[in-house]
């Protein structure tokens, strides 16, 4: 039962980003604070006829007012018909791959975050499933892996954590379709502000609402999206496969509980409400930066899709608009511990995991992954926050000039 009519009064839809600043309108109905209140209860009273007011019984079942606020926003953010609030990214991706029929057959990006990359490696083998990793800036090798045998599922990250490859999405759904197959996208890093896949053909869409949405680096939590029926000329079967793993997602997160708490959710929405406009600060610092270093000569290379000279920019700058996100990283130059010494030189980047909140961090990405790590020696990965970008270029200048003088 859908309690939005009672929360907003609004008559008409509006904006991205008024949706966004205004979370749909939501108001409480009683009293009418802006924003509604956080709703602790774990479980709801019935009346006499044994009937749930708003509907709502247990919050495992449907979860709370505040998580159908964040739904209906994020839905609607992404141009998506429902959305579905986790407990964290990991549990929202991790879900997809989880209410696959066994001995389904899916096809991965070679780079992609490490903690899914992780999950497929450690468990996605034990529950049936049969992954296919393939450079996804290889259009011929994705269409060859995909149509090599009945493919369940195509999956796709743009840019790619943390090397920022691009993957061309458009032509991916179109692959996939071809094929019969589904196609996913995790779209934390460029957030519906730069990327819209639905757009350009996606079936479901994936968030960890812990990074930009929330911008605040205090909460975890994940999302999926389910593209709307009708949108393009796909195939009934693809509507009809994308309307049964939608169920499937349900009924998932419904029996195994992989449920985000209300205060948690009241701090994702509160993070939504300023997405848009930290997004173009944090996308415009990161071009700064990234441009900066792009002749740096204690830098070899700049991994930004918003440089010219990045082998996505063309397809990047296709599919994403009003910027290019505030992640990028830098491969230094000399022996691969001085990247790392780079990142201990640091006052001003912080050196920590995650990505998308206000402050600036840095990460010697192959040191945290450990040895089964995929990510250059050299690199470093850094997340721009809302700091002033000349003081985020001082700091790198900084720690890159000590890190050589300590390895000369």
């Amino acid at each position: 039962m859908s309690i939005r009519k009672t929360y907003t009064p609004w008559t008409k839809e509006y904006g991205a980003e008024t949706r966004a600043a205004q979370g749909d309108g939501w108001r409480c109905p009683t009293t009418g604070a802006v924003p509604p209140p956080v709703s602790m209860g774990a479980t709801f009273a019935r009346d006499e006829q044994y009937r749930t007011p708003a509907g709502l019984a247990y919050l495992r079942d449907q979860g709370t007012p505040g998580y159908e606020q964040v739904e209906d926003v994020v839905a609607g953010l992404e141009g998506g018909s429902d959305a579905l609030v986790f407990a964290s990214g990991m549990a929202a991706a991790t879900a997809v791959f989880q209410v696959l029929p066994a001995g389904s057959r899916v096809v991965v990006p070679q780079t992609m975050y490490f903690g899914l990359t992780k999950w497929l490696l450690e468990f996605g083998e034990q529950r049936g499933l049969e992954f296919v990793r393939v450079p996804m800036d290889d259009l011929d090798a994705v269409s060859e892996a995909v149509n090599a045998a009945p493919t369940a599922l195509l999956w796709a990250e743009s840019p790619a954590n943390p090397t920022w490859l691009v993957t061309d999405l458009a032509a991916c759904a179109d692959i996939a379709h071809r094929a019969g197959a589904l196609f996913g996208v995790d779209n934390t890093v460029p957030t519906p502000v730069h990327t819209r896949p639905f757009e350009l053909g996606a079936d479901l869409v994936m968030h960890s609402g812990t990074k930009y949405l929330n911008g605040h680096n205090d909460v975890v939590a994940g999302l999926l999206v389910v593209a709307p029926d009708g949108a393009d000329d796909r195939a009934d079967a693809i509507s009809g496969q994308r309307q049964a793993i939608w169920e499937r997602l349900r009924l998932h997160r419904r029996l195994t509980g992989p449920i985000l708490g209300p205060w948690e959710a009241y701090l994702l929405m509160r993070g939504i409400r300023t997405l848009y406009p930290r997004m173009r600060q944090i996308s415009a610092s990161a071009m700064s930066v990234a441009e900066h270093f792009s002749s740096h000569p204690l830098v070899t290379r700049v991994a930004y899709p918003g440089l010219p000279t990045d082998p996505g920019h063309k397809v990047a700058s296709r599919q994403m608009s009003g910027g290019y996100s505030g992640m990028l990283s830098l491969h230094v130059a000399g022996d691969w511990q001085r990247s790392l010494r780079a990142a201990e030189h640091c006052e001003l980047f912080i050196r920590a995991t995650s990505l998308g909140g206000v402050e600036s961090l840095i990460e010697h990405r192959y040191t945290f992954e450990g040895p089964d790590s995929t990510s250059p020696k050299d690199m470093l990965r850094l997340s721009i926050g809302l700091e002033d970008p000349a003081d985020l270029v001082a700091d790198l200048e900084q720690a890159l000039e000590r890190a050589a003088k300590d390895t000369a």
